[in-house]
């Protein structure tokens, strides 16, 4: 695979112009006016000579945007570009790009395409694992961010502590706003889940804790546990306290529960932040830590476990497909039995991004991006046989056999299935 160098739109772009001959990158060497631009650096044409070019500012108040030169003189070497629509007022040392013949927002549109023309022949690479099997469920929501898939394991080990079970209420503080229950039916592992019914009288802090047999965790990394609420919450609205005092009065452990869903069993993974003083938890809480209003929420299964211990088995592709219309991952009975109750990671890769800002970095090969664009730019400004002297057709041909050079680059894709 070619080396990724991540570089930006805005090196993007200055290349391009380097490459078709047509930018000038420079700074104003001293302060203009709205619709002026300073600059003692230019060295080539006299008096007129910028008329028609654009100007891209690159820096300053007037980052990003583009003008068009409507005029143009030089005084003592000083070279006045006079441009339209106004902007602020140039600054001193703003750096800007002059181009000619070419837009530079053309430009930018031109980079764009060339990242559109190459999805499907190559992806960003991503690995999840926010799924988790049950031994039941047979459909799953994929990702946001995942287009194509080409392997799915299931964790068939792992070193791991039981901090809850969710068998018991959390006794240890109760609030008044807190109602409850263990419930039998809905639940993800075990005979039942701890359901709280959190009434609209709640406050931001209030919270409910249940103590336990002492648990080292120093040796474990993430919390991972079930969660479920009837409206959709944001990180931190609720908030999982692990403590080694009881009813958790000075928690070793605040850990932000991620967003959730409205009425949807979640896995949630969260990062321990200090767990080499975590050697003696007793106490474990839940804290309603944002005022959502009236809410239940369910939990499940909550356990430490040490990431770096996992043991992943792939699931054969015959067990596996993927329901492109609803965005779902589907196990057929026999990949439903393998996975059982164990967390699932897949691996694929995202459509590259496109570009959007100057200080966006690319996630495919420079080489392809410029090769494409230079090719695009040069077809744009050709014309037919008999307007075209620069022959610039002629040079497209070079380019666009420089872009499938570096297409072939792409590493091969192999076995991989399309989501999107």
């Amino acid at each position: 695979m070619p080396a990724i160098q991540g570089r930006t739109r805005e090196q993007l772009r200055q290349h391009i112009g380097y490459a078709l001959g047509a930018v000038y990158v420079s700074a104003a060497s001293s302060s203009g006016s709205t619709t002026t631009l300073l600059d003692n650096t230019i060295v080539l044409g006299g008096a007129d000579t910028q008329i028609g070019k654009w100007v891209r500012f690159t820096s300053g108040t007037n980052d990003t945007l583009t003008r068009r030169v409507t005029d143009s003189s030089i005084a003592s070497n000083i070279t006045t570009l006079t441009f339209m629509p106004a902007a602020t007022g140039a600054t001193a040392s703003e750096s800007y790009e002059l181009w000619e013949g070419y837009n530079p927002d053309a430009v930018d549109d031109f980079i764009n395409q060339s990242i559109i023309a190459a999805t499907g022949w190559i992806y960003d690479p991503i690995e999840s694992v926010a799924l988790h099997g049950d031994g039941h469920q047979v459909r799953f929501d994929i990702p946001s961010g995942i287009s194509m898939i080409s392997k799915v394991e299931y964790r068939h080990k792992v070193s791991f502590t039981r901090i809850h079970a969710a068998g018991a209420t959390f006794d240890e503080t109760t609030d008044g706003d807190f109602t409850q229950s263990l419930d039998t039916k809905d639940k993800r592992q075990g005979s039942q889940s701890l359901k709280m019914v959190i009434a609209s009288g709640a406050s931001a802090g209030d919270f409910v804790t249940d103590s336990i047999t002492s648990k080292d965790i120093s040796g474990y990394d993430t919390i991972e546990m079930w969660v479920k609420s009837t409206v959709a919450t944001s990180s931190g609205n609720l908030k999982l306290l692990l403590d080694d005092t009881a009813a958790c009065v000075s928690p070793l452990e605040t850990l932000s529960i991620p967003a959730l869903s409205a009425d949807t069993w979640t896995f949630v993974r969260m990062s321990l932040a200090n767990p080499e003083t975590d050697t003696a938890i007793i106490s474990v809480g839940l804290e309603y830590d944002s005022d959502i209003g009236a809410v239940t929420v369910w939990v499940d299964d909550i356990v430490a476990v040490a990431n770096d211990t996992a043991e992943w088995t792939t699931l054969e592709r015959r067990n596996w497909r993927i329901d492109k219309e609803a965005r779902d991952l589907l196990l057929v009975r026999d990949g439903q039995c393998a996975v059982g109750y164990a967390l699932i990671k897949i691996t694929g890769g995202d459509k590259p991004a496109l570009l959007t800002a100057d200080s966006t970095a690319t996630e495919i090969d420079e080489d392809y991006i410029v090769a494409s664009a230079v090719n695009l730019a040069l077809l744009s400004s050709s014309g037919g046989p008999g307007t075209d002297p620069d022959a610039k057709r002629q040079l497209s041909a070079y380019w666009t056999a420089q872009a499938e050079r570096a297409r072939r680059a792409f590493p091969m894709l192999a076995n991989i299935r399309s989501v999107d």
